[in-house]
């Protein structure tokens, strides 16, 4: 048998898609059978099917994955209900741009038996709704119903041109069991004929106007967010970091490693309250959402603003502005070579060679040596032995492999984590692309199994999660410090201001996490607990020997906050 559902599998091969991440139901036996098939006879060509417990960590799986990669994945779900499983899942792929199609099926439109898949359970009456698509369909770049199996490759196709063309996101068809039944003759796609739209570029009239006004600002910042996700652009940034000396680069997104922590350009991450945009004169947004938030942090009136973004009117936010002179809708990878092009041009060599440069990269060099020696020192442990966040993630920084992927979920902790982890190659930390919390348990999955699969099995990357309690649990919100920062900016005076977490109902006391980690792999797990200083490298290293010896480790560390 060739049917709707074989078809559809094929296509997703054919167009580069690895790996399903799937949680089945009762309007998946052709599915099913499909998935059985094609692993009988493809023998190698055909996705390879991860079950997954939960709708949310399948999406959060192939979030991470294709989060690394840039390839997209697929995810499988069922009916209306799978679908509102998926959670804040399709937020953080949405705002986080991961290329992902997800599939789920529709109760059967026949009752009598009249056709292969009519309705048989009891269910399918209750999971008849008037429209699931929906239920998603916000969050995606684009959501269809395959109606008939002669064309389901083609509607796969399409999906994913939407998923992977800038900005990319994941994007939803739907079936009914009927439809998915369907017998075909087998046939193929030209894949050339489906290919993303290609990057776009800046006009001639923008390189010149950007170019020109970075090399002769007097404090040019670029302020990024996700520029990172296309680890070439990093390359890019710090050429253009040397180019123009004197020009700082300042993460607020906090999603992927945009900037190397080594080069004294970096200004580290902050979430849109820094002194630089306050004081700077020529200001790039670049692939960013939230580069300053107004009622925290200002730019100067007389700054120069430009934006470059891939969606630089953010279709999906029915509230945003950014006072800016020109707005581009381009690649930044694309963008910022453009503009090293113009700017290595003979045109600039004497004025980038002069000593009014040579002084400006001497004092990036003094300021970034500071703000190091800073971190260093609010990172240190405290006098009764317990310590902070910093000091975790300076003393796990020293014991992890360098090429170490960091998927990290710390919310209100992820400047302390990001000042301390100092992450300075591309893909190597990828943060939740949104605010849907519980993301980096799918997530860090995901990066390691993308890496095992681009490197080989045993020569993928080593992951290091970074959670917080509550987020490590799946509850939303998830790190229960979040909301109290929440209450102090609306309410900093106010009667919850002078209450304990108890008080205020978001404490979190109990729970074994590790324990929970241990329990859930069936005890093939390293489970470790820490709160003091001189136990906190010892109890990390035996977590890393674990994790390269082929076993996962789960180490609950108990921080003090703030620091």
């Amino acid at each position: 048998m060739y049917t709707a559902s074989f078809a559809f599998f094929e296509a997703l091969w054919e167009a580069g898609v690895t790996h399903c991440f799937v949680n089945l139901g009762s309007d998946h036996p052709s599915i099913i059978e499909a998935m059985v098939k094609g692993q009988n006879e493809k023998k190698g060509q055909f996705p390879r099917i991860i079950t997954c417990p939960n709708e949310m960590v399948a999406l959060s799986m192939a979030d991470g994955f294709a989060r690394l990669t840039r390839k997209p994945q697929c995810v499988i779900v069922h009916v209306d209900v799978g679908t509102q499983g998926l959670g804040a899942a399709v937020h953080n792929a949405s705002c986080g741009r991961a290329p992902v199609l997800i599939f789920a099926g529709l109760s059967p439109y026949t009752i009598e038996g009249e056709m292969r898949g009519s309705r048989t359970e009891y269910i399918h009456w209750i999971q008849d709704v008037p429209d699931q698509k929906q239920i998603v369909s916000q969050y995606c770049r684009y959501s269809g119903e395959i109606k008939s199996g002669k064309n389901v490759k083609q509607m796969v196709n399409r999906a994913l041109q939407f998923a992977c063309s800038d900005p990319a996101g994941p994007v939803y068809l739907c079936g009914a069991r009927e439809v998915m039944e369907e017998d075909l003759t087998p046939y193929q796609l030209n894949q050339d004929q489906w290919s993303p739209v290609e990057p776009a570029a800046l006009n001639e009239a923008g390189v010149k106007r950007v170019a020109e006004a970075l090399a002769g600002a007097k404090e040019p910042l670029i302020v990024t967010g996700y520029s990172g996700r296309n680890h070439g652009a990093v390359g890019a940034l710090v050429k253009l970091a040397d180019t123009v000396k004197g020009l700082r680069v300042l993460d607020t997104g906090g999603s992927d490693m945009c900037f190397p922590a080594d080069h004294r350009a970096w200004l580290g991450l902050r979430y849109g309250i820094e002194e630089s945009i306050k004081t700077a004169d020529v200001i790039l947004v670049l692939d960013c959402d939230v580069p300053w938030i107004n009622t925290q942090c200002h730019p100067s009136e007389s700054a120069t603003i430009f934006h470059i973004d891939t969606d630089v009117l953010k279709h999906q936010m029915p509230v945003y502005y950014i006072a800016a002179q020109a707005r581009y809708s381009a690649d930044s990878f694309t963008a910022v070579t453009q503009i090293n092009n113009y700017l290595t041009s003979s045109t600039f060599s004497d004025k980038f060679n002069s000593a009014a440069y040579s002084q400006k990269w001497d004092n990036l060099l003094e300021a970034h040596t500071k703000r190091l020696s800073n971190i260093a020192a609010a990172a240190q442990p405290k006098g009764d032995g317990t310590f902070g966040t910093g000091h975790l993630c300076a003393t796990l920084r020293k014991l992890v492999p360098k090429d170490t992927i960091f998927a990290i979920e710390a919310v209100t902790n992820t400047g302390f984590v990001a000042d301390n982890i100092q992450a300075t190659f591309p893909g190597s930390w990828i943060n939740c692309g949104g605010g849907g919390l519980g993301w980096s348990g799918g997530g860090a999955l995901g990066i390691k199994l993308a890496s095992e699969y681009e490197n080989g099995a045993g020569k993928g990357k080593f992951v290091v999660q970074i959670v917080g309690d509550g987020t490590f649990l799946f509850s939303v919100p998830g790190s229960w410090n979040a909301p109290r920062k929440s209450l102090l900016l609306v309410h900093p005076e106010g009667l919850g201001s002078k209450a304990t977490n108890e008080e205020l109902n978001i404490a979190i006391t109990g729970p074994d996490f590790a324990g929970i980690a241990k329990a859930a792999a069936g005890g093939n797990c390293f489970a470790g607990k820490v709160a003091k200083t001189d136990e906190l490298e010892s109890v990390l290293k035996q977590a890393v020997d674990s994790v390269m010896s082929g076993t996962t480790a789960v180490v609950e560390a108990v921080v003090v906050s703030g620091c």
